[in-house]
């Protein structure tokens, strides 16, 4: 299917939230997600099904100063 992620088209063969950010290397439940600019929690990402055409926003914390 066919997805865009944090503005980059993506050829993706994943059903859920959770099974693109481990194909994508995202670990951790302190990523914030985002589906066609809805909100995902952590808890929620195993079972949110994704759709081709959908737009996934992945934020992390970043350090500096």
């Amino acid at each position: 299917m066919k997805l865009t992620v944090n503005g980059e088209a993506h050829e993706i063969a994943t059903a859920t939230l959770a099974e693109l950010l481990a194909t994508l290397d995202y670990e951790g439940n302190w990523l914030a997600t985002a589906v066609n600019s809805d909100l995902v929690h952590a808890a929620e990402r195993a079972l949110f099904q994704l759709k081709d055409g959908d737009r996934i926003e992945i934020l992390s914390p970043m350090q500096g100063g």
